[in-house]
């Protein structure tokens, strides 16, 4: 094969994602060109410089990438004789090339997907093509965000249409009322695993039609719902067209849990009873929920639920009080919602949440529907989420683990792998964080250029530097950090102990307060007291996620406890020696140890009901923990000049944490603990 043709071949499989290799060869193709296209190695070749690609060396390192490539594709699967398992999610976080995330919720089935490649797991995943992603971000004058919605060009990905023999594209209809949706999907190659991507803009539909799957989290309810009857019904339509069946089909939230009536419906046209339908769909059905909060899983209105699902009905012959019985806790009810949570639990032979917080928080949450247990007896388990390590490891950070830890990327299973950082020099690893710190600060001078906020950035390359990077959503108190003006103010004018914090994120298009948020952090920003080293990035994405998880000291979460399920951007900082300030929610109390990190406050701490209550309270906790623990501990430097103690933490947190919250410990668990029961 030419040079050419293997990287055609690589850049056709998001494999490339978690190596770090293949994206240094494409970037070198054309520099410009991959910087300017989101870093998308297809269109960098599309523009490949001629002389770097007939580059002899270029040539042997293709080589060698390529190897690397098919022997990873050959291996044998290691659990080949699990389960075969289908995967349904609305949104998957893959790379920042291919924009059809929105936040924790994508980036967790993105590592998922990975993860189940790696682990060799029979694994096929389904999902809507989102071509406008969630959205693009940018301000205006006075820091208030808008959004724009670049389309993805199908052309410019590692996308294929599913055809059939005869190059026809493959097709599966679903109704909304009346009103046929022809659904085609695009296969996305992500390592071993096939992710399909289902598709209603073409010319088969009417102009309405066409766009339902173009956007995520946007529109009205009966969008929504549209949304949910094509990736649920829908999906399972199209893998029985391409002849694919599973062992398990795994509901990633609610938004897929349509599946379960559609494999009601087959079990039906089969011949069996409703009652032997229902216990076959559980059978193979297991269902994950990410909501804490009541308010925050999808209920439709009865009358917009009966109307958009009269044509489904007809096909699997339910009366509308049937029908709405499947999501309501109590079905006599006539006024209640249809919610698809409960749909999932109902239709489902297990589920679980995303740690063990949110497993008993779970629990409580639903023990209506099971008013005759216990909470502690409601049938909702957990399995904590975890990182793709490789996708998340900065380039720096593998060549330190490399030299320091051997072959870890085979061996992350294994404790006695990152027991071996008791082994590195304090001033190694000092090293390897100031590294990564000034490679952040240069990313953030750089991108700062570019944005359409208008910031001044005056970093320093030594400064304990903080970072906050997540959805904008009001619940994880973003502006917490300046409760307290007067108090926050005399921690950055401390010249002989510097601060500075950066922020990133994305508050929805119809979410004011996360919005007011954002604008507040700007203002604050222009104070003389922050000017320079207050940093919000612009439109955050995977690629500024990796580089403030791997070049902040202290990764911030302040979220208002218990209403973030897992989290997984601060289980991203410890492979690269950062340390946590969170507050005790999610998977932090599973994590925190006392000497890896810092909890803000206890469990005790947080039993508020009233927000007023509440976030004075954690703002206090928080500058208390930061004036008189994390402040002083960064800057009391031993006699070589170095933070003896802070560097004792960063290895308590790369022993304890790394491998205990990646996703390779997470999808052996599933496969033992959900997958194979």
């Amino acid at each position: 094969m030419t040079t050419r043709e293997q990287l055609h071949e690589i850049s056709r499989n998001l494999w490339w994602s978690w190596h770090p290799e293949a994206l240094t060869l494409f970037q070198r193709l054309n520099r410009d060109a991959f910087q300017a296209s989101g870093n998308n190695p297809n269109i960098a070749l599309k523009l490949a410089r001629a002389d770097v690609l007939t580059d002899p060396q270029v040539q042997a390192e293709v080589d060698s990438v390529y190897r690397s490539f098919k022997e990873y594709m050959e291996s044998p699967g290691e659990n080949q004789d699990a389960p075969k398992t289908a995967y349904f999610c609305m949104e998957y976080g893959l790379h920042e090339s291919l924009p059809l995330y929105s936040g924790g919720l994508g980036i967790l089935a993105g590592d998922h997907v990975k993860a189940a490649s790696d682990v060799g797991l029979r694994f096929t995943a389904v999902g809507l093509f989102l071509r406008d992603g969630y959205f693009r971000q940018y301000f205006d004058p006075k820091g208030l965000q808008h959004d724009d919605y670049p389309a993805i060009d199908s052309t410019e990905q590692p996308v294929e249409l599913v055809v059939d023999e005869d190059g026809a594209p493959i097709t599966v209809t679903v109704h909304t009322g009346h009103q046929p949706i022809h659904l085609r999907a695009w296969k996305v190659c992500v390592g071993k695993t096939a992710l399909y991507l289902l598709d209603t803009d073409f010319a088969a539909n009417p102009y309405e039609i066409r766009f339902l799957t173009r956007r995520l989290y946007q529109g009205n309810r009966y969008t929504r719902i549209q949304q949910e009857i094509i990736l649920g019904i829908g999906g399972l339509r199209f893998l029985r067209a391409i002849g694919e069946s599973f062992d398990v089909h795994h509901m990633n939230e609610g938004h897929c849990a349509f599946l379960t009536l559609e494999m009601v419906r087959e079990h039906l046209a089969a011949g069996l009873s409703r009652q032997e339908a229902e216990e076959a769909t559980r059978a193979s059905c297991v269902f994950t929920t990410h909501t804490p909060v009541i308010a925050g899983h999808d209920r439709f209105e009865p009358n917009l639920f009966t109307s958009t699902l009269a044509g489904f009905r007809d096909e699997i012959g339910f009366s509308e009080y049937d029908m709405l019985s499947y999501g309501r806790v109590h079905p006599e009810d006539g006024g209640e919602e249809f919610t698809m949570t409960v749909l999932g639990l109902k239709l489902s032979r297990s589920a679980n949440g995303v740690s063990e917080l949110h497993g008993k928080v779970a629990r409580h949450q639903w023990n209506h529907l099971f008013a005759d247990l216990a909470p502690a007896e409601v049938p909702i388990t957990h399995i904590t989420n975890g990182i793709h390590l490789p996708t998340w490891a900065a380039p720096a950070s593998r060549s330190f683990l490399d030299v320091h830890l051997g072959s870890w990327t085979a061996d992350r299973e294994n404790q006695a792998t990152w027991d071996r950082i008791d082994q590195v020099s304090d001033r190694a690893i000092w090293e390897y964080r100031n590294r990564l710190r000034s490679s952040l600060i240069s990313f953030v001078n750089a991108h700062i250029r570019t944005q359409t906020m208008s910031q001044d950035a005056m970093l320093n390359r030594d400064a304990l530097t903080i970072g906050f990077a997540r959805r904008f959503a009001t619940y994880k108190r973003a502006p917490l950090l300046f409760s307290d003006i007067e108090r926050i103010t005399q921690l950055f004018q401390h010249s002989d102990r510097p601060i500075q914090v950066i922020y990133a994120g994305k508050a929805h298009p119809q979410d004011e307060g996360g919005k007011a948020f954002i604008q507040k952090i700007y203002e604050l920003s222009h104070r003389s007291a922050f000017n320079g080293r207050l940093i919000f990035l612009e439109n955050y994405n995977m690629e500024i996620g990796r580089k403030l998880i791997s070049g902040c000291d202290v990764w911030l979460n302040n979220p208002r406890r218990p209403m973030e399920a897992s989290g997984t951007s601060g289980q991203k900082v410890a492979i690269h020696g950062g340390l946590n300030l969170s507050i005790p929610d999610g998977w932090w109390p599973e994590g925190y140890n006392g000497t890896n990190g810092w909890s803000i406050g206890d469990n005790a701490s947080h039993e508020y009901e009233d927000p007023s209550v509440q976030d004075p309270r954690d703002a206090e906790l928080l500058y208390d923990l930061l004036e008189n623990a994390v402040i002083p501990l960064f800057y009391s430097r031993g006699e070589k000049g170095r933070p003896d103690e802070w560097i004792a933490m960063i290895r308590s947190a790369m022993k304890g944490l790394t491998y205990k919250f990646s996703a390779h410990r997470m999808l052996l668990e599933y496969i033992e603990k959900i997958y194979s029961v």
